[in-house]
């Protein structure tokens, strides 16, 4: 296969499932902000947590904000197996559009950065639900990489751990877990 990517090191940025399961071999991982994007529960998941019948409720980069990650290095050689991996997984139904970003890392180096955003023309973006809405289709939501529960509150248990709140996860994570204390913000 011709590479997309040259001879040069590739950088990744995740904002999701991606902080927690990145699935590919990297040689370092720094947090870092995404400028212009948001992390938005704004994607039907028709694969991975949920069905077409049954749709799951998943993360995507929708416009507007600033979003904290985590970007990941990968080695040159590597690069071209990552992007295969990343389009295989991210775009399992062309939801996310891919393009290269420039993203900030905490250390203060400027890298471009792979990145998937929400394709707002898609039928599976969501945009803004109400909440109730949201933890019903999280609640039963069932796809090839599991139970919609389960990516929710391992995102927000990570996301936490790199010291990010967001409001919208830790909601849901509380109301997944009723026997839970309430979490204090971070």
């Amino acid at each position: 296969m011709t590479s997309d990517f040259g001879a040069a090191e590739l950088w990744v940025f995740g904002y999701g499932s991606l902080i927690w399961r990145p699935g590919f071999v990297f040689e370092e991982s720094v947090p870092a902000r995404l400028h212009g994007y948001h992390r938005s529960l704004c994607i039907f998941s028709h694969v991975h947590r949920g069905t077409p019948e049954r749709p799951g409720l998943v993360l995507g980069l929708d416009r507007g904000g600033v979003c904290r990650g985590l970007a990941f290095r990968v080695a040159a050689e590597r690069a071209q197996d990552t992007v295969d991996y990343l389009r295989a997984r991210e775009q399992a139904t062309a939801v996310y559009l891919e393009r290269r970003m420039p993203v900030r890392l905490e250390d203060g180096r400027n890298v471009r950065a792979l990145v998937y955003v929400a394709d707002r023309r898609h039928l599976q973006y969501a945009g803004r639900l109400p909440r109730e809405q949201q933890l019903e289709l999280v609640r039963h939501g069932r796809g090839s990489s599991g139970e919609n529960p389960d990516y929710v509150l391992l995102t927000d248990e990570h996301l936490r751990k790199m010291g990010i709140f967001d409001p919208v996860l830790a909601g849901l994570a509380q109301a997944l877990s009723p026997g839970a204390a309430p979490r204090p913000k971070l």
